[in-house]
């Protein structure tokens, strides 16, 4: 898809200009230290079917497995540059939902000198200070950047910068393209400006299909870099066989290959000439393990073999 397409299509969102200079800026630095960094693209993308939109369609993304993923890199020594749908689960956050601390913190006392000091029995909020520790470190040492979209317009712009932004790093960067894209859109240029009338009886909509960005990312925009995109079916029965098409139509390096019922414990790691299954055992479940640890330590060891070899 050319530059001129992506722009007609999909005007480009306020704010996206300023947030390629943030990634830019971000890749750069971590570039100069010789650091890896991976892009996590996370949770869905809601296409606008007015102009004024008020209705959108949507998925079921919760973007949990970009968050976790994301700790788990962070963990690793990567930076992550976590590309992230509004509301979405982000890291470190998404174990404690509002509903959890709400009831858990309090204050201390008075505030004093503008301080808020809050306090909470552990039992409450077993693991909070670890993971506020585990943010705020990562945030200090500068190793993750949170750039947030809504829509698929937000996403398709973003991305492009993204790549753009660690394109530099050659074979030192990864991309994890963990978020859900909506394959289907409206254009612009048919949506009605204002809201649609439930008046006027059943809807009938026409979409066209998205374009996959997956072809430009490897092809012109990163074509140096470590990229994994993911393939979630309902079938078994298919879903090597499109994890491998899809291996063969963008030429890119792995396709992580889940089915939907058994999304948090099973995972098929799929190149072009290997497929590896990623299990959590009992053993595993019981010690609280999650399988995006699992693939990331898998990813991790492949990322060094294909840096090595493009060196």
């Amino acid at each position: 898809m050319e530059e001129m397409d992506l722009v007609s299509e999909f005007p480009q969102p306020s704010g996206a200009a300023r947030s390629a200079e943030v990634m830019a800026r971000f890749a750069a630095g971590l570039g100069a230290q010789g650091r890896r960094v991976v892009l996590v693209t996370s949770g869905g993308t809601k296409v606008p079917l007015e102009a004024r939109p008020v209705r959108f369609l949507d998925n079921f993304s919760s973007g949990r497995r970009g968050a976790i993923s994301a700790e788990a890199f962070l963990a690793a020594g990567y930076g992550v540059l976590f590309l992230y749908r509004a509301r979405s689960s982000f890291p470190f956050a998404h174990r404690f939902p509002p509903q959890t601390w709400l009831s858990a913190l309090r204050p201390s006392g008075p505030a004093k000198s503008g301080v808020l000091s809050l306090e909470a029995e552990e039992n409450e909020l077993p693991g909070f200070a670890a993971a506020l520790r585990s943010y705020q470190e990562a945030a200090a040492a500068g190793t993750f950047l949170a750039v947030e979209f809504s829509t698929l317009a937000d996403y398709l712009h973003l991305l492009k910068a993204a790549a753009q932004a660690l394109s530099p790093l050659g074979p030192s960067a990864m991309f994890y393209l963990a978020a859900a894209v909506s394959d289907f859109y409206v254009p612009v240029s048919e949506m009605p400006e204002h809201k649609i009338q439930s008046s006027g009886g059943p809807l009938q909509i026409t979409m066209k299909m998205v374009p996959k960005m997956l072809y430009p990312l490897v092809k012109d925009w990163a074509p140096k870099a470590f990229i994994i995109s993911f393939k979630l079916e309902t079938d078994p029965s298919i879903v090597i066989n499109r994890a491998r098409n899809a291996l063969e139509v963008y030429q890119h390096q792995l396709v992580v290959a889940n089915i939907l019922e058994s999304i948090h414990s099973f995972v098929i790691i799929v190149t072009k000439d290997s497929e590896t299954k990623l299990l959590l055992s009992e053993e595993d479940v019981e010690k609280g393990v999650e399988i995006e640890k699992k693939i990331v330590d898998n990813l991790q060891s492949r990322h060094t073999a294909f840096i090595c070899d493009k060196n």
